[in-house]
């Protein structure tokens, strides 16, 4: 018989077990022990015991499902207005016995006690309190379409599609720099500056990403001394195969008043060039598929799509009471 409980301290090992079992795409790095639960859940100044939903088979943990919240406006606490299931896996050999639907339902009354008025199914920034580092790859993209299950799953729970992100990625081996009529000008006029620890905009980011390091490059100005563009690369911990170095691209952000000129290309074209020379052998991007500037930007650089993401939100939610039973014991 399935049993419900919150997480326990005890329960890193069996967590590790499900998470190998379950998670076996391209997005998902694999856990050979518990010190990467650390650094991306326990860690957390907010991660909730209650928030963490195992079941489990006369004693055995054969599934899990975690859920928690994002940030306020300011990125300076939580907002328990939305609600978000972070992640949601059972073991092989226990699927389609409703496990996942249990867990789904007790995840979504705990959100619900706690005053989430609208629930969301797969982190994605800046609603990715959990995970960032474990899944996804560059960076929190919702649930990836490599992982075949989880689309149909949600739907059946009558969620739908509400954000999709791009994946992006580029082989360095044998990177040959873009040449850009553009960039003579650009290098006589600005220097690429590598800074190994950029400061950190805000509370939300620093919990989410602090624990990564992101190195940042930028574009300043001779003359001025002021930043022109910038963006955040980090050393992934992902990918299945050991030595496959790979850098994950986070933010790419150019000054309104010198968009339109190429400095976006250039500082990527430059920032490849150098990640190349540290023997990373791939470099990932995730980019909203609204955003088609960004899009063409990356691929006239070489980058192709390898896989999408997607979050999810159940359109009927407002029609359940915001106050629900405690969280599950």
């Amino acid at each position: 018989m399935i049993q419900l409980r919150i997480f326990r301290n005890t329960d890193p090992p069996a967590l590790l077990d499900i998470w190998n079992e379950s998670f076996t795409g391209r997005g998902a790095y694999p856990l050979r022990s518990a010190a990467l639960l650390e650094h991306c859940l326990f860690s957390k100044p907010y991660f909730d015991h209650a928030g963490l939903i195992l079941a489990e088979d006369e004693g055995k943990a054969v599934g899990f499902v975690h859920a928690g919240f994002g940030p306020n406006s300011a990125e300076t606490g939580l907002s328990f207005d939305t609600g978000i299931i972070c992640t949601l896996a059972v073991r092989p050999t226990f699927r389609r016995r409703k496990i996942g639907s249990q867990l789904l339902q007790e995840a979504e009354a705990y959100l619900r006690h706690l005053g989430a008025a609208r629930i969301v199914a797969g982190g994605m920034r800046p609603l990715n309190p959990f995970y960032f580092g474990l899944y996804g790859g560059a960076d929190s993209p919702g649930f990836l379409a490599s992982d075949a299950l989880a689309q149909p799953f949600f739907e059946h729970h009558g969620f739908q599609p509400v954000a999709t992100t791009l994946v992006f990625e580029r082989k360095l081996e044998g990177y040959q720099p873009v040449i850009d009529p553009r960039f003579v000008a650009l290098r006589r006029r600005y220097d690429v500056q590598l800074i190994p620890q950029p400061e950190i905009q805000s509370w939300w980011q620093e919990c989410v990403l602090g624990n990564f390091e992101p190195v940042e490059f930028r574009l300043q100005d001779k003359l001025s001394g002021i930043t022109a563009a910038r963006a955040l690369v980090w050393e992934m911990s992902g990918g299945r195969q050991p030595g496959h170095g790979a850098a994950g691209i986070l933010t790419v952000q150019v000054r309104p008043d010198v968009q339109r000129q190429g400095l976006a290309k250039f500082l990527l074209n430059q920032m490849i060039r150098y990640i190349q020379e540290q023997f990373f052998r791939t470099s990932e991007v995730h980019i909203p598929e609204q955003n088609e500037p960004m899009i063409e930007l990356f691929k006239s650089l070489g980058f192709e799509r390898v896989d999408l993401g997607r979050s999810y939100h159940n359109p009927s939610e407002a029609s359940h009471p915001t106050a629900a039973p405690s969280p599950p014991a």
